[in-house]
């Protein structure tokens, strides 16, 4: 049964939903999005420094409790047209602790500005940073949400590609698999989300630009997945995106992967952002904590 917290913040979102002939500007979006990112607090003790990873600009966040050797690489959602280390810092820092690691937190070039394969072209190169400083691949997990969860599986199939070492796990955050939208659930969720719109996925075109949006490091839905590290995704059953989540498990499992989907009931599109306050978020992000350090050496 759905908590009360989420009866009562989910009548205020679906009150302030965009109307689908919302006729706000990217810009617009931008810039509301980060003016309501200065409302969110840190859980806690956290160390945030500034940190240029392979050229990528982002921010260590360390629990002073976590071990610095073990790292969390996370790709933040936001149709890859928004979104900032501002907008998921203090989702990186919940998702850190409860994995007992420290965040790298990516502010990944955005599109229209630079569309794909800028993004995937980034996460790649700060990983291998990571490598190149000595961290072990065994050490590291890469996770996102939205947008940012299908470029933590696109990352992952381009290292898998060029041959480099794969990172312990991936956590997948009701995870934009298929650009070119074709989930069930973007038609039978669209009245049950209350967060996302299908004009706010049409953003998301100023990513693909000309390229078929099936390309799989697109789409990763679309993607021979065989081979990829141990995946944990997780989804709400009215968001928007379920069906991705779902036929994103199906086809890692027919590959052989190691994939654990979990459901959560009556949840929406990124639930956990509502981390501390909904209960819901705080039970998903502990159960990220256990699928990862199940899979740490």
């Amino acid at each position: 049964m759905a908590s009360l917290q989420s009866y009562i913040l989910r009548t205020y979102l679906n009150y302030n939903k965009p109307a689908e002939t919302d006729t706000r500007t990217l810009e617009e979006l931008r810039a509301e999005q980060e003016e309501a990112a200065k409302g969110t607090q840190m859980p806690g003790e956290f160390l945030v420094q500034p940190v240029t990873a392979g050229g990528v600009e982002g921010e260590w966040i360390h629990p002073r409790e976590a071990p610095k050797e073990k790292v969390l690489m996370y790709l933040h959602g936001g149709a890859y047209v928004m979104g900032s280390c501002n907008t998921h810092r203090a989702l990186t820092a919940h998702i850190a602790r409860a994995c007992g690691m420290r965040g790298l937190l990516l502010n990944y070039r955005l599109a229209p500005e630079h569309p794909f394969p800028a993004a995937v072209d980034d996460a790649v190169a700060a990983y291998r940073w990571l490598l190149y400083n000595r961290f072990r691949a065994s050490d590291i997990v890469i996770a996102g949400d939205s947008a940012g969860g299908g470029l933590a599986l696109a990352t992952l199939l381009s290292l898998r590609d060029a041959g480099d070492p794969l990172p312990a796990a991936a956590v997948c955050i009701t995870p934009w698999a298929d650009l070119a939208r074709t989930a069930d659930s973007l038609k039978d969720r669209a009245k049950a989300e209350p967060r996302v719109t299908l004009r706010a996925l049409s953003l998301g075109s100023h990513y693909i630009g000309g390229n078929d949006p099936r390309l799989p490091l697109l789409s990763p839905l679309y993607a021979d997945l065989r081979g990829l590290p141990s995946l944990l995704i997780q989804a709400g059953t009215d968001d928007m995106l379920f069906s991705d989540a779902t036929r994103l498990a199906e086809q890692a499992k027919a590959a052989g992967v190691d994939v654990t989907l979990e459901q959560w009931a009556r949840m929406w599109h990124v639930f956990h952002l509502h981390a501390p306050k909904l209960p819901e978020a705080k039970q998903a992000i502990k159960a990220i904590g256990v699928f990862v350090r199940a899979r740490l050496v």
